[in-house]
């Protein structure tokens, strides 16, 4: 006697729990995309480039080699480069960032 009425109580239990998923699954898809995770340097420059913020712009560690620094330093300029379509104003402080890293840097700063 009680075996219909449990076939009929787990049919729709799984009819909600089915449709609860349907809409959860709906809500999910129509999110907007969020990144995962930065790779890139959030925030304006200071006035006095600093080693941190050069290794920031390179994409390399402080202390990196000078090998590591002049790689990291043309892999960024082929992005960045004016003659491609970049900005001038972004290949100096990528230029800036290189002589900060390799002790070369100037009291000036950039040029812009």
């Amino acid at each position: 006697m009680a075996t219909p009425f449990l076939a009929g109580l787990a049919v729709a239990a799984a009819a909600l729990a089915g449709r609860y998923g349907i809409r959860a699954w709906q809500a999910f898809k129509t999110r907007p995309p969020q990144a995962r995770s930065r790779k890139f340097y959030e925030g304006g420059f200071s006035p006095t480039m600093t080693r941190r913020e050069a290794a920031l712009i390179l994409g390399i560690r402080e202390n990196a080699t000078t090998d590591k620094i002049k790689e990291a330093h043309r892999r960024v300029m082929i992005a960045n480069h004016p003659d491609a379509g970049g900005s001038h104003y972004l290949a100096s402080k990528i230029n800036e960032a290189k002589d900060v890293l390799l002790g070369k840097s100037k009291s000036s700063g950039s040029p812009f």
